[in-house]
């Protein structure tokens, strides 16, 4: 095997000065891109270097998925019916399921929803920190050679799949960070967040991840519950009380921020506090983000805003463009002006703002010489492509998703080829899905029930 591949196609770098190469090349050399530039230069540069792909193709930086639920949802995949009132998705059947998972069940079902994600092109994924047995999730990372953040359920509230008191779910965290995982799996203290963690839980969740030099993520206001309860609890909106507690900060990712006012979307911009935003979950479960869309705001302001997919019966789709490509719609439709925010600003939410977002943009999100090589090929030969556009990104966002990907690259190892996985035999997964499935609704103690049979 050569000691160097070189991925060839129209090269989107997402550097600095977002340059495009016209049939372009990316080096790789071990887990780190060693030369990125026209093909005639990098092949003479490394001559006997594996060649894969042709300048047809499209070569552009791996996915950064900022929120996803590896477990739980995944083995009931687009189950939940879409017109139940709000919450009753939560506590008659995500928790339900969340307490019957066996160890088993994460393995299988963080396999399944990271190979996905690879195969649309989505090299990075944040876990949402709902994982019971995270050991099983690292090993389904490896497994499938993707990249993820890992962490484990946090919250201190009375009742609920393995709720405990705060200093039980910290030493919970604690014990994944302190785990061997792989070079890949980078643990995170993960709370669930909403007002599911008491002022003494979120602290000192802010606290160990600052210690420990990670990132801290929960869930926060998709709905107006959270603003509700925490002005009844408090007498302050959530950001504004996370802010008195001194947890805000760069290592922040909060999921969802979709109903902030003026002052919160401030704070979380002056602090620098992250935002995962997951469109497609908002739209499916009627959340109004079509009333203010707020992540625009923040990304008006300078804040720093990544995309997710979130979970199978929210986002269901793991696809990152899909998710690109509402977002973009949203913050143009809301409004009602074309002219702020396009396919481009999008695509660099999926890429390297995406990266920065989440603290790794010093590593992954752009094909740069000395950045880990995880990279991604759009095969570009089918009707859906033709012609080719000048503007390779209006087309990728706006006419295409991740059904187009053919190659992945995660740390310079090949985990998609041709389409498929080299890592797993898919085939096998599907048998053990739809039985595992099947038994988790059955231990659940839930009927599902078609609108249309």
């Amino acid at each position: 095997m050569p000691e160097v591949t070189l991925v060839r196609g129209t090269v989107v770098t997402m550097n600095p000065s977002r340059s495009i190469i016209d049939d372009g090349a990316v080096a790789i050399s071990g887990t780190t891109i060693v030369a990125v530039g026209p093909f005639t230069d990098v092949v003479a540069e490394h001559a006997g270097a594996l060649v894969v792909g042709s300048a047809d193709d499209l070569v552009v930086p791996g996915y950064i998925n900022a929120h996803q639920h590896l477990t739980g949802d995944r083995l009931i995949q687009s189950s939940i019916p879409d017109n139940l009132p709000p919450g009753d998705a939560i506590f008659s059947w995500a928790v339900p399921v969340h307490a019957e998972h066996q160890p088993a069940d994460d393995l299988l079902s963080a396999t399944l929803t990271l190979l996905e994600g690879l195969g649309n092109g989505i090299t990075t994924t944040v876990e949402a920190g709902t994982v019971a047995h995270p050991d099983q999730v690292a090993a389904a990372a490896r497994r499938v050679g993707a990249r993820v953040t890992l962490g484990t359920w946090g919250w201190d509230v009375e009742q609920g799949p393995f709720a405990a008191p705060a200093a039980e779910v910290l030493d919970r965290q604690r014990a994944v960070l302190a785990g061997n995982h792989g070079p890949l799996v980078t643990p995170w203290v993960t709370l669930v967040g909403h007002d599911l963690m008491s002022d003494e839980l979120v602290s000192g969740a802010s606290a160990l991840a600052r210690a420990e030099q990670t990132n801290l993520t929960f869930h926060l206001s998709p709905t107006t519950s959270d603003p509700q309860q925490y002005l009844a609890r408090t007498g302050r909106r959530p950001v504004e009380h996370l802010a008195d507690l001194g947890v805000l900060g760069p290592e922040l990712l909060i999921a969802h921020g979709v109903h902030l006012d003026d002052a919160e979307v401030a704070l979380l911009t002056e602090t620098q506090t992250a935002v995962a935003a997951c469109p497609w979950a908002y739209v499916r479960l009627g959340q109004g983000t079509t009333r203010e869309f707020r992540h625009l705001d923040l990304w008006r302001g300078g804040g720093r805003v990544a995309l997710g997919c979130d979970a199978e019966n929210a986002g269901d789709s793991v696809d990152g463009l899909r998710a690109a490509a509402l977002f973009a719609g949203l913050a143009k439709d809301v409004p009602m002006d074309p002219t702020i925010f396009g396919a481009h600003d999008a695509f660099e939410l999926l890429t390297i703002r995406g990266a920065e977002a989440i603290g790794m943009g010093d590593t992954i999100g752009s094909l740069e010489v000395g950045k880990q090589a995880d990279v991604v090929v759009h095969d570009r030969s089918g009707l859906a492509w033709q012609p080719h556009a000048d503007d390779v990104i209006l087309q990728l966002v706006w006419g295409s998703d991740g059904r187009s990907v053919r190659e992945v690259y995660v740390a310079g190892r090949h985990v998609i080829a041709d389409a498929e996985s080299t890592q797993v035999a898919t085939a096998e997964l599907a048998e053990q899905a739809q039985a595992a499935g099947r038994a988790l609704l059955a231990r659940a103690g839930i009927e599902t029930t078609p609108r249309w049979r």
